[in-house]
């Protein structure tokens, strides 16, 4: 429990407990004064209100007065003076209480540069002189040549100098399939060795790598994500120099004219207590409190009243492709038989029994057959994978690897995934197709995207192939792929053409992290989603489906709506109110009832954010 609701709770109860000893129990009075409810209701303030008084009072040092802050201590404060000990208690209270709901969250992105270090290589093994030395990372030079083994993360970007093999490129593309790469190719830090050691010559320092330039773009740009200025705080710089002066000339004026200071003083103070804009003060962070909450009820966080109210103003909605408008996972969509399409999968499946690939388990699952175990594998690196017994042999992999064995393949259709052949005793059997699919409801949410005109985008580490097929199948006129985390950030500073336009984005991968934090509202999808980029994003749809994107926004415009309405009423009623009160019409009673009143009604209004069709 925070230190903040540990206040709230000990001056709600002690609030309690004065009204109680106010009301229902005798106690004795000195110089006419119940010292005993004054005593409780005076705690209950500090509890909740000594911070405040000192942050006004250093305010005030530094000519700094005009805000909410002021307001509320000089009105509480004058319910005190007044009398009207519980009021003065309770208009602190309720302030304390908005102020607890509108910093709920206020420390997550900080917490998600401490998760996003989880990506940082630990160390290098740097080859000196024939041996291997493990060093920082930020120790290895250019040049230097760096053994990276199975199961490590590169260091630095650099060349491969010796070896082949596959690395898992994920956290930076996002994509699920490992990258075959061989002597000559460009490898990045952050990348994975999944096979066999590597050699590797460093072309960039650690400093300069993508690794690096990933977790910096995360930590510069969280500062771009202060909170939007709450309308009370501007409505304030206003309001409350206005009904000070007023206060000021009620005490003053007339009491120069009628010569009765007692009189027009205590309509000041008493004019002080109804300008508490209480109403404001809860119901406007209160409303967006309860929108978070009913789009929790969907499965949809969100970390800010300020990012569902930023949701109305978005411009561009911009997607990742894998694992948010797809699934993620590769499936079996096609199968192309020479002989029967059970055998066949049930042959390919006796080839990637062994295999830890992500491409296996597709074949595996779309398999009805049984499997006999009792063969030997070999996986030929970047090609496929053969397997044999004493009756037979298979081969499964690429046009490469069918060339190497000499089969050749009358497959020449032109189809949309990562196609693999089959070969039994170096004659061709059949062909396979898999690919990422669709999530059914992508098509549904970008069509409701543009049915309220905005536009939407995709970014992709994906080939520009596969990336054309997804964005045409969706009707998602601009896309970008093969691109790199900055590749990224860099699209998004386009589609925000210097801030003219708000730019959501919808990613799941670590990868996504520095773009999610760039974007004016970053949407992570919770299901899939890596934990890095949920502590990036400013809202996670938790169940992994876009249809959430549609709840959101319908969440947010019935938000906005009620909160327009709360604005617009409390400023009504309490204008009047303070007219009446200045005029001496309304005495405490009634300004105090009208204040409650029109705060419970506030209140009751802003329980619909919770009710969303």
């Amino acid at each position: 429990m925070s230190k903040e609701l540990k206040k709230i709770i000990i001056s709600s109860a002690l609030l309690i407990i004065g009204l109680i000893a106010e009301f229902l129990i005798p106690t004795p009075l000195v110089f006419g004064i119940d010292l005993i409810p004054l005593a409780i209701f005076l705690i209950a303030y500090l509890v909740v209100g000594f911070e405040i008084i000192l942050e006004v009072l250093e305010e005030i040092k530094e000519l700094n007065v005009f805000d909410e802050d002021f307001l509320m201590c000089i009105a509480s404060i004058g319910a005190f003076i007044i009398g009207e000990w519980a009021e003065g208690a309770a208009i602190m209270l309720l302030f304390c209480v908005g102020e607890y709901f509108e910093d709920l969250s206020k420390d997550k992105t900080r917490k998600a540069v401490q998760s996003l270090m989880d990506i940082r290589p630990l160390k290098a093994n740097v080859i000196k002189d024939g041996e291997i030395i493990e060093v920082e990372p930020k120790d290895v030079k250019v040049g230097d040549l760096v053994l990276l083994k199975n199961g490590e993360k590169l260091a630095v970007d650099g060349i491969v100098v010796e070896g082949d093999g596959m690395l898992d490129t994920a956290a930076l593309t996002g994509e699920n399939v490992p990258r075959h790469v061989m002597v000559g190719s460009e490898v990045l830090s952050g990348s994975i060795n999944v096979y066999t050691a590597l050699t590797v010559r460093c072309v960039k320092e650690y400093q300069d790598s993508v690794v690096a330039k990933i977790l910096e773009l995360v930590e510069s740009q969280t500062g771009r994500k202060a909170k939007a200025e709450n309308f009370i705080r501007k409505f304030a710089k206003i309001y409350t120099p206005a009904v000070c002066v007023l206060a000021l000339l009620i005490a003053v004026v007339p009491s120069i004219i009628t010569k009765d200071l007692s009189t027009w003083v205590y309509r000041a103070i008493s004019f002080l207590v109804v300008s508490c804009p209480c109403a404001l003060v809860i119901s406007v962070p209160l409303s967006y409190f309860l929108g978070i909450g009913g789009a929790s009820k969907y499965g949809i966080l969100i970390k800010g009243a300020n990012y569902l109210e930023l949701v109305n103003k978005i411009d561009y909605f911009v997607f990742d492709k894998t694992g948010t408008l797809t699934d993620g996972t590769f499936k079996v969509v096609e199968v192309f038989p020479a002989q029967s399409k059970e055998e066949i999968l049930r042959l390919a499946s006796i080839c990637e029994l062994k295999s830890n690939h992500p491409i296996a388990k597709s074949f595996l699952q779309a398999n009805t057959l049984e499997i006999d175990r009792n063969y030997t594998v070999k996986e030929e690196v970047g090609m496929g994978i053969i397997a044999e017994n004493k009756e037979q042999v298979l081969a499964f992999g690429n046009n490469k690897l069918m060339a190497k064995l000499g089969v050749e393949v009358p497959f020449d259709k032109d189809v949309l995934g990562t196609v693999c052949h089959l070969a039994k005793n170096g004659e061709y059997v059949g062909t396979v197709v898999i690919a990422d699919t669709i999530k059914p409801e992508a098509k549904k949410t970008i069509d409701y995207l543009k049915s309220k005109n905005i536009k939407c985008a995709m970014l992709t580490g994906d080939y520009n192939r596969y990336a054309k097929a997804v964005a045409k199948s969706l009707g998602i006129e601009e896309y970008q792929a093969e691109l790199l985390p900055i590749d990224k950030v860099n699209a998004i500073e386009k589609y925000s053409n210097n801030g003219k336009n708000k730019v959501a984005f919808v990613g799941d991968g670590i990868n996504d992290a520095p773009v999610l934090t760039r974007a004016d509202l970053g949407i992570s999808m919770g299901g899939v989603g890596s934990q890095i980029a949920i502590e990036c994003a400013d809202s996670v749809l938790m169940y992994d489906n876009l249809d959430g994107i549609i709840t959101l926004k319908k969440v947010a415009k019935k938000t906005s709506r009620i909160v327009k309405t709360n604005i617009f009423l409390a400023i009504a009623i309490k204008l009047a109110v303070l007219i009446l009160c200045g005029l001496g019409i309304a005495n405490m009673w009634l300004a105090v009832f009208a204040d409650v009143g029109l705060t419970i009604l506030a209140v009751l209004n802003a329980t619909r954010c919770m009710r969303v069709k």
